[in-house]
């Protein structure tokens, strides 16, 4: 079960890198066609979206490549499945679901939480002001 494992998140792990080396070549296209000044302003709104969607999405790529590559060194050590919270087998519909992850869906609920917590919102306002 391992290895077929090992293999899949592999396989991921490539797919991934294949688009975020696509995208990144579409961003240096991009800006190279910005710097030699073939972009008109009335096109440059709806580029500067487009670019800025570019990122999010290579950025996105970029953590799912580390959860990856972490669930990748978890599988090595022979504890893909637990969870690195509770040490209890995660569900295998979750693994199937989200192969790269190296947490039970209640851990990880919690997790999430704990972080929105430490974020600042938009609203919150400063001491100092």
């Amino acid at each position: 079960m391992n290895a077929e494992k090992i293999r899949g998140l592999k396989a991921e792990r490539d797919r991934t890198q294949v688009e975020l080396r696509r995208l990144r070549a579409y961003l240096e296209d991009e800006v190279e066609r910005v710097i030699d000044g073939g972009e008109d302003s009335v096109d440059a709104a709806s580029d500067i979206y487009e670019r800025e969607k570019t990122l999010a999405i290579i950025r996105t790529l970029e953590n799912k490549l580390l959860a990856v590559e972490h669930a990748l060194q978890v599988a090595y050590k022979g504890s893909y499945g637990i969870c690195e919270v509770c040490h209890l087998p995660i569900d295998p519909a979750r693994l199937e679901a989200v192969p790269a992850t190296t947490t039970c869906i209640k851990c990880q609920e919690k997790l999430e939480r704990s972080q929105r917590r430490r974020l600042p919102t938009a609203f919150s306002v400063r001491e100092d002001e």
